[in-house]
Order: structure tokens, then sequence, then C-alpha cells
């Protein structure tokens, strides 16, 4: 777990970039867009929207933004179908990976999917060959220093929290995917600062890597989070922290 949650650490830091240069916001829009078609535009009582929009303000996305890719998503305003789709496979060293996608062609994402498993020494599998090793869960990370460990426990575990980990100079908590928003919510109220926070694929085991494996193992993760269509990446890597912390 702690390699699965130091790595979100990084991608949440690397997020400000991102966000300058618009891509973020691109697939915040099409996650909101999607969970309102599914769900309805309310995100009171659709808690897939709900996370989708909590997640575009922590990253400063406009609320006209955020109304706009509702909108579209009701039907109210003009936009184009996505349709979900994932992919399994596994990287260098046989690390698992599953890849969830928004796409209007799926023939295209297939393809560059499998393009970049092949460049980085991966395989695309077939459905349901790693989706079995991973459980969603909430994630919610706290560094050590933002708050007295007993405080914390209280205000996760009485909202709902599953599970409270140390890990390095983090707190991990995890939740199911329905209270993830009460206990966010609880920390938020308890003025606790959140490093990180999403409802993800969490590995119920890991795959230890070499160093070269490891930074084979990155590129690619890399290169599929920055895919326009990948909206999440999860993987069951345990890569040794400072190769984590060179990345970031």
């Amino acid at each position: 777990m702690s390699g699965h949650s130091k790595w979100s650490t990084i991608k949440h830091k690397k997020a400000a970039k991102d966000a300058k240069r618009g891509k973020l916001f691109t697939k915040f829009i099409k996650e909101i867009t999607v969970a309102a078609r599914m769900g309805g535009g309310d995100a009171a009582t659709n808690p897939r929207l709900r996370a989708a929009v909590q997640t575009a303000r922590d990253n400063s996305m406009p609320n006209e933004n955020i109304e706009r890719a509702i909108k579209k998503g009701t039907g109210e305003l003009e936009g184009v179908s996505y349709e979900e789709v994932s992919y399994e496979g596994y990287g260098p060293g046989g690390a698992a990976f599953l890849v969830q996608t928004l796409t209007d062609n799926r023939n295209r994402t297939v393809s560059d999917i499998r393009r970049l498993f092949n460049k980085h020494g991966g395989s695309l599998g077939e459905t349901g060959c790693v989706a079995w090793m991973f459980d969603s869960k909430g994630l919610i990370v706290v560094s050590r220093e933002a708050v007295e460990e007993e405080a914390l426990l209280g205000l996760a575990l009485e909202a709902g929290a599953e599970d409270v980990t140390e890990s390095d100079d983090v707190f991990e908590i995890i939740t199911r995917p329905e209270d993830f928003a009460a206990v966010r919510g609880s920390l938020e109220d308890g003025k606790v600062p959140v490093a990180s926070a999403e409802v993800a694929m969490i590995p119920k085991n890991t795959t230890k890597l070499g160093e070269k494996e490891a930074e084979q193992t990155l590129s690619l993760t890399e290169d599929l989070e920055d895919h326009d269509d990948v909206q999440s990446v999860a993987a069951n890597f345990d890569i040794p922290d400072e190769l984590l912390e060179k990345a970031g």
C-alpha cells in the first residue's frame, strides 16, 4: 500500500503543473460529464458526481467549467458521448496494471494503450487478468506533521473509515467508496489538511521491482496517465522510496 499511496501523493504534487496545461481539466470534464449522464446532475444524490466535482475544485477548476460539464452530461448542452473502457496488463517485472479510460473512439484508444505497454516492456492482457487483484477504495493521505494521530483516528473512524495506518511520513486512511465523502468532510471540518484524496483501485498485494524495472514501470505509468483518454491508472508495483522521490 505504501508504494501506491506515495506515488498517489507525488501525482497530486505534480497535478498543479498539469492543470496549468489544461490536460487535467479535460480529464475532470470527461469524468463529470459521464457521472452526470449516469447518475443525474445533483451531486447530493450522485456520489460519483460529488467526488468528481470535489476533485475538480481541489485542483482549482472554475465553477463555470464544472457546471458546463454537468449540463453536457444531463443533456442540457450538446456534448461528446464517452464510453467507459478498462484495460488490463502487466508492466516490466510483472506488476499488474488496471487502466480506466473514457473514450469516444475505442479502436484508437486500445491501439494507443497497447503501444504504450509494448514501448516500455510490458504487455496488454485479456479482460479480467488482473482486475481481481484490486479493490475499489477511498484513499486519503495526510502528512504526519499535520495532525496528531489520536485526533486523526477520532475524526476518520467516527466518520466511517475502515482503517488508518502509518507509512513513513504520512497517514493513510482507507474507506469504502460510499463513505469517502463523509470521511473527507470530517477531516475538513476538523481543519486537517489533506495531501491527496481519491477513490481508486487499490492493490490487494504488491510486486517488488528492481531499479531497472522500476524506472521502466514509472515511465509506463506516466505515459499512460498522460494519455488524453486515460482517467486513472492503478498498479501494484512496490518501488524503492529513493526512486519514487526521484520521479517526483
